[in-house]
C-alpha cells in the first residue's frame, strides 16, 4: 500500500464529498477517557445519563470495532448557503428558532452515507478490510479524536473549534483495522482571553471556562430534557424553539465558518422562518409528518409544544397568541398544558423578563461556500 498516494486520495476525496476537513487519529484514548469519566461524576447531567451506559467503550475504540488501529476523522459544515439570517430570526419575536443544524434532513444519515462512500473508495484503492463509522450514535469521544488528528481545539464554550472553519460543522469518524500516520500536531487552543461565548449565554450555563452546566443550557433544556422547563429559565430562553447557537454565533472564530451548499442541510417546512401560531397549532400528527427525516422529530410532539409554549409566553402579548394557546390546550399533553398555561399567565400579566446583553456582534457565515 502507497500511503502516501492513499492519503492524498483521501483528501481529495473528501473535498469531493463535502467534507472540510479530516484528519488521522491514533486509538489511546485511556486518560481522555478517565477525564471524560472524571467530569461525568462532577457535574448534574439531567436526562442524559445515557451518557454513562457503555462507557468503558469511549476508551476502547477496539471494543467498539474489533481490531481497529487507526481512527479517520472528519468535519462536515451544515450552516444551510439558503438560510435566513440567523440574528434576524432571534430578533423577530413572532418566530421560533431552531438551531442551524437542525433545519435540513437529519446529520446522522446524511453523514453516515457520506462516511460510508468515503470508506468504498479507499477500498478500491487499498483492498477489503474492515471498518465502521460513527456520527454522534455511540459512545465515541468525537472531539477528543478530532483534537488528535489535528482538526481543531476544544473552545471555552466546549465546542471544537477550527482556526480555518469556525464550528458550525459536525463530527464523524472511520474506525479502521490497518494503521495510518496520525497527525504530527495538534491544533493550538487559540481562545486566549476572549470570553464572548460565556458572556452572552443566554442562560449563563458556563460555570467556567470549558465548564457547562448541562441542565441551564437551553439546547439541553429544548431537546434532551424530558420534563418541565424550570420556571426561572424560561423567560431566558426567548424565541428558541430547538437548540441554541448562541455560544457559537458570538464566537469571533466563525467569522471563518463555512457555508455548505449541499441541499440535505437545506431548510425545510420554512424551519428558518416558522411562526409560533403555527408551530403551536400543529397536532401531533401533523407535527410527525412534517418533521419526518428531521432530527427534531427526537423529540416528540409534548416537548415540541412545551418549547413553543415557552417562546410564546416570552413574546409581547396579543390576541393571536393566546387565541392560539388556548386553542392547543384541550387536545395537548399533560407536559405541553403546564407550559401553555404558564404562557397564558405571561401574556395576560407579564412578568419581569431580565434585560439579555448585547454582543458587539454575532459571526455568522457570509461567503466561503463550500462546494460538495
Amino acid at each position: 500500500m502507497n500511503i502516501d498516494a492513499l492519503l492524498s486520495q483521501i483528501k481529495d476525496d473528501a473535498k469531493a464529498l463535502g467534507f472540510s476537513s479530516f484528519g488521522i487519529s491514533h486509538t489511546s484514548l485511556k486518560e481522555a477517557g478517565q477525564k471524560h469519566q472524571a467530569w461525568f461524576e462532577s457535574i448534574d447531567v439531567g436526562d442524559m445519563d445515557y451518557m454513562q451506559r457503555n462507557a468503558h467503550l469511549r476508551a476502547n475504540p477496539s471494543e467498539l470495532h474489533p481490531n481497529t488501529v487507526s481512527i479517520l476523522s472528519f468535519t462536515l459544515p451544515y450552516w444551510p448557503e439558503k438560510s435566513s439570517n440567523a440574528l434576524e430570526q432571534l430578533n423577530r419575536a413572532e418566530h421560533g428558532y431552531v438551531s442551524r443544524y437542525a433545519l435540513g434532513r437529519d446529520y446522522h444519515k446524511v453523514f453516515k452515507k457520506k462516511l460510508e462512500q468515503m470508506a468504498a473508495r479507499i477500498r478500491e484503492t487499498v483492498g477489503d478490510f474492515s471498518y465502521r463509522v460513527f456520527v454522534d450514535s455511540a459512545p465515541v469521544m468525537e472531539q477528543t479524536i478530532a483534537e488528535q488528528a489535528g482538526l481543531g481545539w476544544v473552545g471555552k464554550n466546549t465546542l471544537l473549534l477550527n482556526a480555518k472553519s469556525g464550528s458550525f460543522f459536525f463530527l464523524g469518524e472511520i474506525f479502521l483495522d490497518f494503521k495510518l500516520p496520525i497527525a504530527d500536531t495538534q491544533a493550538k487552543n487559540s481562545c486566549g482571553s476572549c470570553t464572548q461565548c460565556l458572556d452572552f449565554c443566554p442562560t449563563q450555563a458556563f460555570r467556567n471556562p470549558y465548564e457547562l452546566e448541562v441542565t441551564k443550557c437551553i439546547s439541553y433544556l429544548t431537546i434532551e430534557h424530558h420534563g418541565s422547563i424550570p420556571e426561572e429559565l424560561r423567560p431566558l430562553i426567548g424565541n428558541r424553539i430547538y437548540g441554541c447557537d448562541d455560544c457559537q454565533l458570538v464566537c469571533p472564530w466563525n467569522k471563518f465558518a463555512l457555508l455548505s451548499d449541499n441541499a440535505d442541510f437545506s431548510p425545510r417546512n420554512q424551519l428558518d422562518e416558522l411562526s409560533l401560531i403555527e408551530a403551536i397549532r400543529w397536532n401531533e400528527s401533523e407535527f410527525l409528518d412534517k418533521m419526518a427525516g428531521s432530527p427534531i422529530r427526537r423529540i416528540g410532539h409534548a416537548k415540541w409544544q412545551r418549547n413553543v409554549a415557552v417562546a410564546i409566553g416570552n413574546q409581547k402579548a396579543s390576541e393571536a397568541l393566546i387565541d392560539a394557546l388556548n386553542k392547543a390546550y384541550p387536545l395537548a399533553s399533560e407536559l405541553a398544558q403546564e407550559h401553555i398555561q404558564w404562557a397564558i399567565e405571561q401574556l395576560k400579566n407579564p412578568a419581569n423578563i431580565p434585560e439579555a446583553k448585547t454582543p458587539k456582534r454575532y459571526y455568522v457565515p457570509v461567503a466561503n461556500v463550500l462546494k460538495s
